[in-house]
């Protein structure tokens, strides 16, 4: 699902316009991007939370020539569902398999 999908079925969902539904949805992204960028975790009890972390530097291989690197540490982005999210996945594993599995043979 892309975002014009996601808008369209949040609006279909709450009944609302989807020119509204577009700028609320552009709108959270924003901030949410913004809280994070900002250091701050951002937390939507149920579904998940966003946070910054810190990936160590690490060693790495340039893949064209195979040469050892450092690959420096830096903070990426962070998604971790929440208990209920995680409940609704798994109560659904066979449903999502099959999805999957129809995904993979389209491509």
């Amino acid at each position: 699902m892309n975002k014009g999908e996601l808008v369209d079925a949040v609006a279909k969902s709450a009944g609302e316009n989807k020119n509204t539904v577009d700028r609320v949805l552009t709108a959270t992204m924003e901030v949410i991007m913004a809280t994070v960028t900002s250091g701050q975790k951002v937390t939507l009890v149920g579904f998940g939370s966003f946070e910054p972390r810190v990936r160590k530097e690490r060693d790495g291989r340039n893949p064209k020539t195979k040469e050892s690197m450092k690959i420096p540490e830096t903070v990426v982005p962070a998604f971790s569902a929440g208990k209920s999210f995680k409940e609704q996945v798994a109560d659904n594993i066979e449903e999502i398999k099959e999805t999957l599995k129809a995904d993979k043979k389209k491509s």
